[in-house]
């Protein structure tokens, strides 16, 4: 049986290529079954998960199908992938729609137990190591002053600080003494943009962007301009070289990695580029890094901070989409920003909370935060070849889908005469609940569009809701 070590998380790799270049050269031909799951496990010494995972990959490319009670096939009919979302083309000037209500609607569906929550976006707690955070807590307890109940220093507990250096040295050369932790990463954002900016200034963001950031954003009395993206690459260099050279800039917040809603990934070369742009024309750029470690490929992918020679920009980071939601915990390592950071965070909350910061920081030092996360990247990415096929074989034709290499979300987008508005209510009166378009901008765009979870266990149920998804967007389209 192996183990779940890197080289078995990428094993599936290689024996589904095994499998398709027989398919592609013809030794295994068009109809023909392949070995059961407990012979391939036989033949490559493996566990049935990778096996499994292995079919789905090739699932995934349209190569083979699943029959019941039959098993695995050479596809007859290689059906094509669905198509990814165009390079997203915001309306230029500034329009502010109001968002709240639908806001309000979607988080309203959180505490509706009954929900299918494709919304939601979290990983499901039966994905997360409840029991192992829970002898933290005891330990913390006992480790730490007055059980945990006095402050803690404001820029946070050392060790922690020291744990998220040490993890982070793709990242740069990052000491305890550059990190300054925070209360989850949105706090973090917005230490940061309050460190930096004042209202009326103009921030630069990804189209579509997170939601929390827009809100965010206008809450602080910012000028938001959002700036095309591309679905696989992320925000246009280009672009953003000719924004920054038209417009008075104060900052740019960018998700670099996996970015929510599109799962987008900078290349380096991007990356270089957009750090290159903004110490040429002096502009901050926050980082928002919370996705970094969910990737799905042979390593984690780099940052913009690794690339910072002038300290402009700040990396900002959390466990909240990997560990521990409520815990709260993230940090941002300011840069040449520091002081003003340290300051706000002293001004708004004094410390972080001492207990889940010890937590924390012992399962980063321990080693059981990067087990915990291979298993997960696992699990998220078998679930994301599931929803992909679920979406080619039940959504209205002509659907496309984002295609991320690590992350939580797909952004589908489907022919514009479907408005996902029209199809949230409809869905939810089905118990469905996803994340419409409309919430990602200020624009008037993506009305066709939504956002879905994968962060899901994967049951008959939630299979069931996806597959009915599609059949109500196929009505709505019809008409």
């Amino acid at each position: 049986m192996d183990t779940f070590s890197e080289k078995t998380e990428h094993l599936y790799l290689q024996i589904a290529g095994n499998i398709e270049q027989k398919i592609k050269t013809k030794v295994i031909g068009i109809g023909d079954k392949l070995p059961s799951l407990r012979r391939l496990c036989e033949m490559y010494n493996i566990s049935q998960s990778t096996a499994m995972q292995a079919y789905y990959h090739l699932e995934s490319k349209s190569l083979i199908e699943a029959r019941p009670q039959s098993g695995y096939f050479v596809s007859r009919v290689i059906k094509r992938f669905p198509a990814i979302p165009a390079t997203s083309q915001p309306v230029s000037g500034l329009e502010n729609l109001e968002m709240n209500s639908l806001l309000d609607s979607v988080f309203s569906h959180i505490e509706q137990k009954d929900m299918v929550m494709f919304s939601h976006g979290v990983p499901a707690e039966e994905m997360l190591p409840v029991a192992r955070l829970n002898k933290g807590l005891i330990q913390a307890m006992r480790d730490l002053q007055g059980s945990g109940t006095a402050y803690e220093i404001t820029q946070g507990n050392v060790k922690l600080r020291r744990q998220i250096a040490k993890n982070a040295f793709r990242h740069g050369h990052l000491t305890e003494e550059d990190i300054v932790t925070t209360t989850g990463c949105i706090n973090a954002l917005s230490c940061s943009l309050m460190a930096i900016t004042k209202p009326g200034d103009t921030i630069i963001v990804e189209s579509p962007v997170y939601f929390g950031i827009l809100q965010l954003a206008q809450s602080l009395g910012l000028r938001i301009l959002e700036l095309p993206t591309h679905p696989e690459t992320g925000i246009q260099p280009d672009a953003l070289k000719k924004a920054l050279e038209t417009e008075k800039v104060k900052a740019c917040i960018l998700i670099s990695n996996f970015s929510n809603p599109l799962g987008s990934c900078m290349p380096d070369e991007h990356k270089k580029e957009v750090v290159r742009l903004i110490q040429q024309h002096h502009v901050a750029l926050i980082e928002d890094d919370l996705y970094g470690d969910v990737y799905f490929g042979r390593s984690r992918p780099s940052t913009c901070k690794s690339f910072d020679e002038s300290g402009l920009v700040l990396w900002c980071g959390s466990v909240s989409k990997t560990l521990a939601p409520g815990y709260r915990v993230g940090w941002v390592a300011p840069g040449i920003f520091k002081e003003q950071v340290n300051r706000i965070k002293l001004l708004h909350t004094i410390s972080s909370t001492s207990i889940t910061q010890e937590v924390i920081a012992n399962f980063l030092e321990t080693g059981r935060y990067e087990n915990h996360m291979r298993k997960m990247r696992h699990t998220l990415y078998t679930n994301y070849l599931q929803y992909l096929r679920v979406i080619q074989e039940h959504f209205p034709e002509g659907t496309k889908v984002s295609r991320p290499q690590g992350g939580f979300v797909l952004w589908v987008e489907f022919d514009r005469k479907i408005d996902t508005i029209h199809l949230f209510k409809k869905a939810a009166a089905e118990k469905i609940s996803f994340s419409p378009g409309r919430m990602f901008t200020l624009r008037r765009q993506f009305d066709h569009c939504l956002r879905l979870n994968y962060g899901l266990v994967w049951t008959e149920e939630v299979q069931r809701a996806l597959i009915r998804l599609g059949e109500m967007a196929k009505e709505i389209g019809e008409f």
